[in-house]
């Protein structure tokens, strides 16, 4: 018998040890004595490895010093107590709420959420409104009379005119009319949105609410979406200021005419457009859909175009004046390709608001919740009139200690429906039967406990979720330690920021410019034309009227002060005074006057003031993880850390 005994102590000891060495093999580094494991490493490795655009931090080595890096702040974060803020704390529990919901939905409500917003953003709805406003809170009076006020507009656009009364009853306060253009599936909060695709073309719709008040929508048009367009453009605008620049509506005619003339718009659009995040891909945009650009006037001249490479007449926006050229065109996705997508916005929506009574019915089920409550004709006996005074209040001889509903591993009691239903009395609440009250404060009380409770076991349940709030849990300590510790003080340190600067000069110097001017052509012929003219000093505007004609734009002129790296420049262009030799840049060919090379001058602090706040930033950072790397402890256990590397080689 003993020896038995003595085997089965034996063999737990052997099963031990084998579970601590796996357990420390696991163990990729220690910050001091907080182990830190190969797991956690590989998963935000794999996570960010298609985010990171430096190819340096796909090294492992590199990415373990970011991540060791990482962890040393957090154990700074930590030491300084900023996970006990009750700033912190709120946020955090904020976001876990609002990531909460998108782990807790009911699939078959979800579906037919999905199914329906597929509908929607099928079709472009154009529409305008009226609205009343008043507030979700708004007590009944202030309701009703809103409610009577719209109830007296909608009368109004049916015996009238619909645009008449808009815009002669808003005043942009207390009522609002306006004109919404075209919109789609989630362009509108959903009650509008429901309300506006529920509403035949021409019609009026009855008045609704929402979070903001009380509208009524006429419905002008209903169309099949446009789908999604993705064009390059070129876009000049006014230089206000700058006397001497060209007017953008002339300058966007000459550039029409080259294109006309068979000159690449892509090579253009690198040369001349204003917009500096698309002329480097030759004008081209990312791809966009109806009311996504907030320019209706862009929109419909893109969406105009028919065939790939078509390219628009010049035209003017807000933005300035534009050439558009088509390079795609696509539909609606199927409803199986763009279903991944829609379910993460249902589940964002206010349609998400719509799930929570399928939700409250599968936790019934899930924790197991009977159906009928018998304790609640206790409750109801011993109500009165005064909680419709708000004065109601528990009786001495309340029975608060027995059992009520458990919900999981959680034991609800009498006392807490009984607090419950004292803090939940509302000033003017409207009579009726104790019944009613009873039983609708129970329901509320029941759902909200079933919620809390799975989300404050959501985290031990789901691993994902787990995963997402402990990323976020860290940022949000980083954040504070980096605001308060590196950020705040490196913009405040007025005395170490001008030292910082002293010191390093030599990093805030203008590079070597030139005061030039270049002229771009398709042909070299053209070219050596205007060399001769240049050589001869004759102005800018007799070049161009001696060699462009009124149907043929042969060149085109750039000048101004200019460095290596200006986008008409050529690369590896020699700063020298003087009429360069004939380069091919940017698919054209291009010749430099060079009226005077600027050379490299030291900037004054203040001009290099926000660079130097944010060198002097990454200065105190380095500093001072240098300090807590000696603060703290890092110990890598190098068997693991190869291991890892041979995984990811595979």
């Amino acid at each position: 018998m003993q020896l038995r005994y003595l085997f089965n102590l034996i063999l737990i000891t052997l099963i031990l040890n084998v579970q601590a060495q796996s357990a420390q093999k696991d163990v990729l580094f220690f910050v001091d004595d907080e182990p830190v494991y190969t797991s956690e490493f590989l998963r935000v490795y794999n996570k960010n490895l298609d985010l990171v655009q430096d190819e340096s931090q796909k090294d492992v080595n590199e990415y373990l010093t970011l991540f060791t890096n990482y962890k040393l702040k957090l154990k700074e974060a930590r030491a300084l107590g900023l996970h006990d803020k009750p700033s912190y704390k709120r946020e955090l529990s904020s976001y876990k709420k609002q990531l909460t919901k998108s782990f807790m939905t009911d699939a078959k409500v979800t579906d037919a959420m999905v199914a329906e917003a597929y509908e929607r953003i099928s079709y472009d709805i154009k529409a305008n409104h009226i609205l009343v406003r008043v507030s979700e809170n708004a007590s009944p009076e202030d309701t009703l009379v809103a409610y009577n006020k719209i109830l007296k507009l909608r009368d109004r656009t049916v015996k009238e005119d619909f645009e008449t009364v808009r815009k002669e009853v808003h005043n942009g306060k207390t009522v609002f009319g306006e004109e919404l253009g075209y919109f789609s599936g989630f362009r509108m909060v959903y009650k509008f949105e429901t309300a506006a695709f529920n509403t035949n073309v021409g019609e009026i719709s009855k008045p609704f609410r929402t979070r903001f008040g009380y509208h009524i929508v006429h419905v002008l048009d209903k169309r099949k979406s446009r789908g999604e367009c993705t064009v390059a453009h070129i876009m000049l605008v006014e230089k206000k200021g700058d006397s001497l620049a060209e007017k953008p509506e002339v300058r966007i005619q000459e550039i029409y005419q080259k294109i006309n003339q068979g000159e690449a718009f892509d090579v253009l659009a690198k040369q001349f457009s204003d917009d500096r995040n698309s002329a480097p891909k030759g004008g081209e945009l990312k791809p966009f859909s109806s009311g996504q650009l907030g320019a209706p006037e862009f929109e419909n001249v893109a969406f105009g175009l028919n065939e790939v490479n078509d390219v628009s007449e010049p035209f003017k926006t807000n933005y300035g004046w534009h050439i558009v050229k088509l390079i795609a065109k696509k539909p609606i996705p199927t409803f199986e390709a763009i279903r991944p997508e829609l379910e993460e916005k249902v589940k964002r929506d206010d349609r998400s608001k719509l799930i929570d009574a399928a939700l409250y019915t599968s936790l019934k089920t899930k924790y197991k919740i009977a159906k009928e409550q018998p304790a609640l004709a206790y409750f109801e006996s011993i109500l009165n009139d005064n909680y419709f005074k708000r004065t109601w209040q528990l009786p001495e001889d309340f029975s608060g200690d027995k059992p009520l509903v458990k919900i999981g591993n959680k034991q609800f009691l009498y006392k807490d429906f009984g607090d419950y239903l004292t803090k939940a009395q509302r000033r003017g609440e409207q009579k009726a039967s104790f019944n009613f009250i009873v039983s609708k404060k129970y329901k509320d009380f029941l759902n909200s406990n079933l919620v809390k409770y799975q989300e404050d076991n959501l985290e031990t349940e789901n691993e994902e979720f787990a995963h997402i709030v402990n990323e976020y849990r860290d940022g949000l300590l980083l954040f504070d330690l980096m605001e308060t510790t590196i950020w705040n003080t490196a913009k405040t340190d007025s005395v170490g920021i001008q030292d910082f600067y002293n010191t390093h000069k030599n990093k805030y110097v203008l590079p070597e410019r030139i005061d030039a001017v270049i002229a771009t052509s398709a042909k070299q012929k053209t070219l050596k034309k205007v060399i001769k003219l240049l050589d001869k000093d004759m102005a800018l505007d007799q070049i161009k009227n001696l060699v462009n004609s009124k149907d043929k734009i042969e060149v085109m002129f750039t000048s101004g002060i200019m460095d290596a790296e200006h986008q008409a420049v050529p690369k590896n262009f020699q700063f020298k005074k003087g009429i360069s030799k004939i380069y091919k840049h940017n698919g054209a060919f291009v010749v430099v006057q060079v009226k005077e090379v600027l050379e490299k001058t030291q900037q004054t602090f203040e001009e290099a003031k926000g660079i130097v706040i944010s060198d002097y930033q990454a200065f105190k950072e380095e500093n001072w993880l240098k300090d807590l790397s000696q603060k703290y402890k890092i110990k890598i256990n190098q068997e693991v850390l190869n291991n890892i590397k041979t995984q990811i080689k595979k």
